[in-house]
């Protein structure tokens, strides 16, 4: 490792954790895969990354479910189309509240891309918030497992090739990138696949 290498691996051993927290709970996946992959080579603790992805993933609920809960669809007007929530997507995540309860902020954290909309409506519905917590920890456990998991995999492969191969870390580094997009384009087929069922089950219901 060259000195400037040298430098910056330091600077994230000391200071790496105090920076995690808040940069996970904005971009808890990416910054907890590249977390984990620096575990694998020494920088962090691996068990606390998880920990801290844990309370970064879930922070990050409580706050969408706190807009939610307070503002109502009025945050969603204001601001759900700068991140991706809009006021149809809501309403059928509300719908889908009244069918399957918390095991709805269970599957969203572990299987599908809905996230955002789901806590949000989860607070406008005013779901039960020990219920909203409860299933937001067991969803994180499962979904920040994951993510450290396949990070320290990454990281543990380029730690072992590199000896051989000098450039071997950069592929490596990609095909996390890449396992990452896949990983989100399958959470996002199974959104519209819920979110499908969803509907057609409430058009059932009319018939």
């Amino acid at each position: 490792m060259d000195q400037t290498g040298q430098q910056i691996f330091q600077f994230l051993s000391h200071y790496g954790y105090a920076i995690m927290l808040p940069l996970m709970i904005i971009e808890g996946p990416v910054v907890t895969i590249i977390a984990a992959m620096l575990a694998s080579l020494g920088a962090f603790n691996v068990f606390v990354v998880l920990i801290l992805s844990m309370i970064g993933d879930i922070s990050g609920d409580i706050i969408l479910y706190g807009l939610g809960y307070r503002f109502g669809m009025g945050f969603v007007r204001r601001v759900g189309k700068y991140i991706g929530i809009t006021e149809k997507l809501v309403l059928r995540m509300e719908k889908y509240f009244s069918r399957h309860g918390g095991k709805t902020i269970f599957a969203v954290k572990s299987t599908t891309g809905l996230c955002w909309a789901t806590f949000t409506a989860a607070g406008i519905v005013k779901m039960d918030f020990k219920k909203f917590v409860k299933y937001s920890i067991l969803g994180g456990i499962v979904w920040s497992g994951f993510l450290v998991a396949m990070g320290y995999f990454y990281g543990y492969l380029w730690r072992e090739i590199k000896v051989y191969i000098e450039w071997a870390g950069w592929i490596i580094f990609g095909v996390a990138i890449a396992t990452f997009v896949f990983v989100n384009i399958y959470k996002g087929y199974q959104a519209k696949k819920m979110l499908k069922e969803n509907g057609n089950n409430g058009e059932d219901s009319k018939s």
